[in-house]
């Protein structure tokens, strides 16, 4: 009797000691990496239609970001991402400073957009669905990215890189961005839908 309590004693303490080592090893696993953003890589663009018959573009000069990831192929990885609102430049700058008045954007009382990503999905090869709260003016709202992954490599100084495209829409109402006019023929001179493409490029952090 005192044999066999003693094997299953033994039994399960290396039941114990298995467990405890594949936890380990999971944990290893799953450690998380960091990631800057390469700003010199990188651009924020949108367009919006304009009298209906055209688009206008448009880019934001200064913004910043990080990325951290759980896994190698970014799944459940967590972005943060910002906008100098005060950096809008679609190449006239009586339009930029109306983009920046309270009209739209009213950079003075709110000089920053603000992403904050609450789901970063993989679909299928290298194509993800993020979600997030934006933040533009004081409304914040749930908004959805198609994003594609571009890959990883290292560059020639050693720095191991991550790429993404990310695209989107957004209503400008929906955010406070509610000015608007229309032409003699009933249509609007700024469309509200506003078309977003994000293209980054990631610099794992080292040590």
């Amino acid at each position: 009797m005192k044999n066999l309590l003693l094997i299953a004693a033994l039994s399960l303490a290396h039941t114990a000691a298995n467990a405890q080592v594949k936890r380990t090893v999971m944990a290893a696993n799953t450690t998380a990496t960091n990631w800057t953003l390469d700003k010199s890589h990188s651009g924020v663009k949108f367009a919006v239609d304009h009298l209906v018959i055209s688009e206008t573009e448009g880019t934001f000069k200064v913004f910043g970001g990080s990325l951290t990831s759980p896994a190698e192929d970014f799944n459940n990885a967590k972005v943060d991402f910002s906008v100098d609102v005060n950096s809008i430049n679609t190449d006239d700058e009586k339009r930029d400073a109306h983009l920046k008045g309270d009209d739209f954007f009213s950079a003075e009382k709110y000089p920053q957009m603000k992403f904050t990503s609450t789901s970063f999905k993989k679909i299928k090869g290298n194509a993800y669905v993020m979600e997030g709260n934006l933040t533009i003016r004081d409304v914040t709202k749930k908004v959805k990215f198609a994003v594609i992954y571009g890959g990883t490599v290292k560059d020639p100084w050693g720095n191991t890189k991550a790429g993404f495209k990310a695209s989107g829409k957004i209503n400008r109402k929906d955010f406070g961005l509610k000015w608007g006019t229309v032409t003699e023929a009933g249509g609007a001179v700024v469309g509200d839908e506003v078309r977003m493409q994000i293209n980054v490029e990631f610099a794992q952090a080292k040590g």
